[in-house]
């Protein structure tokens, strides 16, 4: 399995994600550097968390003009797996890879806490280690994590799986209660209508392993390493 990280000014868990990669796959991802314009033949790539371009006009805005997302988008139009976490999120959502946008959170402040997350499909490359509302617990660390996209929309994506993952209890309950940002129907992550691309506010990468505090994270990068394989 051949995977790469881009790395962006900004970016700040594009090593956490290359230790998660490394550690299910048994070798090292390609680290990418945004003013590359070309990228090998690979399985999937990863657009990391962080702070890309200081975030200055918009979340993820100056990124998903960087001359390597030409290449991922090229590539994710071939089928390319493509994960996008926390900022990666948003640069998806901005290079129109993903439908919606990420709106500042509801209460205008920045949040970091370990949060629940339920499974709501378990039958893409990214989530065949999960069950149907599996419950895992990810740290989220952001400001705008306040997902939205039209409701006609939605209900399309609804219709066709494509929400990922919704905020919940530890118990699975899902509630505006335990909903951290305001995101529509609690959503935390989105997959593109032929799910190749997955895009999520929370961190897998941060609880990937025992010494972080647990192991939650690692199924996703299991999933992915079992599917790509």
């Amino acid at each position: 399995m051949k995977a790469a990280v881009i790395v962006f000014p900004g970016s700040n868990c594009d090593r956490d994600v290359a230790v998660a990669l490394e550690a299910s796959m048994g070798s090292k991802p390609l680290m990418v550097w945004h003013r590359d314009t070309q990228l090998p033949d690979l399985d999937l790539i990863v657009v990391p968390g962080g702070f890309s371009y200081g975030d200055y006009l918009r979340c993820g805005a100056m990124a998903a003009h960087s001359p390597i997302m030409r290449e991922v988008k090229a590539q994710a139009d071939k089928g390319t797996r493509v994960l996008g976490i926390c900022n990666g999120f948003q640069i998806l959502t901005e290079t129109g890879l993903l439908p919606g946008v990420l709106m500042r959170n509801r209460n205008l402040k920045f949040i970091c806490k370990d949060v629940y997350l339920r499974v709501e499909n378990a039958g893409t490359d990214f989530t065949r280690k999960h069950k149907l509302g599996d419950v895992v617990r990810y740290p989220i660390a952001h400001a705008e994590g306040n997902y939205f996209v039209e409701p006609e929309t939605f209900r399309a994506m609804e219709g066709n799986g494509q929400v990922a993952f919704r905020y919940c209890s530890k118990h699975g309950e899902v509630s505006d209660a335990v909903n951290p940002n305001g995101a529509l129907s609690n959503v935390a992550g989105v997959y593109n209508a032929a799910k190749t691309v997955l895009g999520l506010m929370p961190h897998p990468e941060r609880l990937a392993e025992d010494l972080l505090g647990g192991r939650d994270g690692k199924a996703m990068f299991d999933s992915l390493v079992e599917a790509l394989r």
